[in-house]
């Protein structure tokens, strides 16, 4: 009988580039296909529960019903919580320092992740009423909204 050799453990060093599309969904690609050729932001309204998601989802989250109401909301919105990054890291979307918050926009009962800019960062609070800038060139992808200002 043979005894197996014991091995040490070791780290690769490697880095892996893989190219795909994603496909967003029906609701999902409604919403950004709305939001790149209109300028108008969709949610989606749960009619037994009364409630309006953005993003917009199939399913709601309270009475697990089947969504797709779409309904036009926004587009000015409360900030509701944010954090000012002061440092830069390779993974953040852009260099330190900037204001990420979620934003929570009029006709919606949730709210969703955005750069908030042209806001001095002594002045940021929890409350701002916030409007979005749309990028010059869409994509289809949340980042047609550049990011969101103070109104």
């Amino acid at each position: 009988m043979t005894k197996d050799k014991a091995y040490e453990p070791f780290e690769v060093d490697q880095r892996m580039v893989a190219h795909s599309n994603y496909w967003a969904g029906e609701m999902g690609s409604r919403f950004y296909i709305t939001l790149r050729d209109k300028k108008k932001i969709l949610g989606v309204r749960c009619t037994k529960c009364n409630k309006t998601f953005w993003p917009p989802r199939t399913t709601c989250v309270f009475c697990f019903s089947k969504l797709d109401e779409l309904v036009e909301i926004g587009p000015y919105g409360t900030l509701e919580t944010f954090t000012l990054v002061t440092y830069s890291e390779p993974v953040h979307p852009r260099k330190a320092p900037f204001v990420y918050g979620i934003v929570k926009l009029d006709g919606a009962d949730t709210g969703m992740a955005h750069f908030i800019d042209e806001v001095d960062f002594n002045k940021v609070h929890i409350g701002m009423r916030v409007k979005p800038v749309f990028a010059k060139e869409k994509k289809g992808n949340i980042l047609d909204i550049q990011y969101f200002k103070p109104i």
